[in-house]
């Protein structure tokens, strides 16, 4: 009869990558206390062999489980979901694996954050995109180390934020367009209760206010290409600004829309501008001038602050500070302009 192939050992691990079983032990356990480029060639062995732990024996020898979790409110929204999604990968690449909880609106939060405290994971992190997330991180907190992603702050107390400077990209945004001559601009902000819509709306109209150019904003969209469309359809209706911009690329596809249907053309007439830099930004007719974040740079800020909480400081073993991160952790991550046709005014 064939035998069953035996499963690869933390020791088979060690041999392939050329170091010893108590460094396997450390990247597996404590990766930041490991130097990079070995920590990744144990990773890579993890892979060739296909290592897998046994987490419940894991649990009992070193009282973690190597599980995080991942409180979020289920948004389909583009910076949610990929900030849930960078999550997961940095969570891997740190030999963790994550548990998903999404909390409804009017869903009980404490309790969803204490069943996922139950699970046993070791910290929660928490995707905090508006104010109904902060007593959700809040009761989190009270009972494990709960680190939050957000362009907040939070008020909620024993939670440590990181996240993307929105205001920053806002400020480039409007620097671009006054580059380009623009002296009337319009802001499409998003929904009141959104952290990033609130600081985008605030570093345009400090940059407005900074540049002495004429700024104005229209009422809050809903982050969808209809309200954009909605709002598109009013702009379209007064004499037109140099340029409008939009506070997410899906509002900035509806206004193109209601332009274009009146006979408005991007940017002959007046130029355009979203935020977020989704895929489809690069395929609409002009291609849309947007911000792109940096999520899976947020992704790792998060784990290596929340590992860090959780190894109490503790110092590289290997002879280093731990895992690459930012210079300052507690400082916002920079967004980038990306320049397209939509933003520049014909020759």
């Amino acid at each position: 009869m064939p035998t069953t192939s035996r499963r690869p050992s933390m020791l088979d691990v060690a041999a392939r990558a050329g170091v010893s079983y108590q460094t396997v032990s450390r990247v597996l356990n404590e990766p930041s206390i490991v130097r990079p480029e070995t920590r990744d060639r144990v990773l890579e062995a993890i892979v060739e062999l296909g290592y897998a732990r046994n987490r419940a024996a894991r649990a009992l020898k070193t009282t973690r489980s190597a599980l995080v979790g991942v409180l979020s409110d289920g948004s389909s929204l583009f910076g949610p979901a990929e900030t849930t999604a960078a999550i997961e990968r940095a969570a891997r690449e740190a030999c963790y694996s994550t548990l998903l909880a999404t909390v409804a609106p009017g869903e009980p939060h404490a309790q969803v954050a204490s069943d996922l405290v139950g699970s046993g994971v070791d910290g929660i992190i928490v995707v905090a995109g508006h104010d109904g997330m902060t007593p959700v991180a809040e009761a989190a907190a009270r009972t494990t180390p709960v680190l939050s992603v957000s362009s907040g702050p939070l008020d909620a107390t024993g939670v440590e934020v990181v996240g993307v400077d929105q205001a920053s990209g806002a400020r480039a945004v409007i620097t671009h367009l006054a580059d380009q001559g623009m002296r009337r601009i319009v802001h499409v902000p998003g929904p009141v209760d959104w952290f990033d819509a609130r600081a985008r709306r605030r570093g345009t109209e400090e940059t407005l206010v900074q540049i002495g150019a004429d700024g104005e904003c229209t009422d809050p969209g809903d982050w969808s290409a209809r309200s954009g469309y909605r709002i598109g359809t009013k702009l379209a209706a007064r004499a037109l600004p140099d340029a409008i911009f939009a506070a997410n690329d899906l509002m900035a596809i509806g206004i193109l829309r209601a332009l274009r249907e009146r006979g408005i053309e991007v940017p002959r007439d007046v130029a355009l501008v979203g935020f977020d830099d989704i895929e489809g930004a690069t395929y609409t007719t002009p291609s849309l001038t947007s911000v792109t974040q940096p999520f899976a740079q947020l992704g790792r800020a998060a784990m290596h602050r929340l590992l860090a909480r959780l190894e109490d400081g503790a110092g590289a073993a290997d002879g280093t500070d731990g895992p690459e991160g930012p210079d300052d952790p507690s400082a916002a991550l920079a967004p980038e302009l990306v320049v397209r046709e939509s933003s520049l005014r014909p020759l």
